[in-house]
């Protein structure tokens, strides 16, 4: 799971993919509730939207809602009553991302590492959105989730968060952001359904460049 993240400024959105319109945002880093910035296919082509992190249901009673939404398993994606709806209307959107942060207890100690590409370009990941409307005042909130895939036998990310004991290591479900490859944006936000399954995979290993917190040594992948 995933749970901070570096969001670029609209400026560097723009400049990495086609927007046919553009909300007005600062380079910031983000946590699940906070707000954030996404990119969605709207009436005039695509656009950025700024919204909260943390899918807000359709069913919900408050946007204020009480339980983890930012996060979704893409295997739960069409049964889930948080994110079926969305996942059922193609509300996909694709989420800018200088750099997400991971936990790895290799050491026995959570040692928070940072990702970014090693081509110097912004993660596009991949998420569901969601306009929540309150059916007393007529507001809209907009929201969205990020999606995580297994990533036991991803040679990176399966090095990534706390292990189960209980677990060998080819079944703990280690989780893993879902990154759309470049020149794949569109076809995961208008394609259909059953179409855009092929494309829910972990970041390619020679992307990820890493490092632990604080440290100096960079990582990367060799092909």
């Amino acid at each position: 799971m995933c749970n901070r993240y570096q969001s670029p400024s609209s400026a560097a959105i723009e400049n990495q993919w086609d927007l046919a319109q553009s909300a007005p945002w600062q380079a910031a880093g983000v946590y699940p509730r906070a707000n954030g910035i996404f990119i969605r296919f709207g009436q005039h082509g695509l656009e950025s939207v700024v919204g909260r992190w943390g899918l807000i249901p359709p069913f919900a009673n408050t946007a204020d809602i009480g339980y983890a939404t930012n996060n979704a398993r893409s295997e739960e994606l069409s049964n889930k009553p948080s994110y079926r709806d969305a996942w059922r209307k193609g509300q996909r959107c694709i989420i800018p991302a200088v750099s997400f942060d991971e936990p790895c207890w290799e050491t026995g100690n959570n040692v928070w590492h940072t990702f970014r590409r090693s081509d110097g370009k912004c993660w596009g990941l991949a998420g569901l959105w969601n306009t929540w409307v309150d059916k007393q005042t007529g507001e809209m909130v907009e929201s969205y989730t990020m999606l995580t895939v297994n990533a036991d036998a991803h040679p990176v990310m399966s090095r990534m968060h706390k292990p189960d004991p209980n677990y060998p290591p080819d079944e703990q479900d280690k989780r893993s952001v879902v990154a759309i490859q470049d020149g794949q944006a569109n076809d995961w936000l208008m394609g259909g359904t059953n179409d855009v399954l092929g494309l829910i995979c972990p970041p390619e290993p020679t992307l990820l460049q890493y490092q632990a917190l604080g440290s100096n040594q960079l990582n990367l992948m060799k092909g």
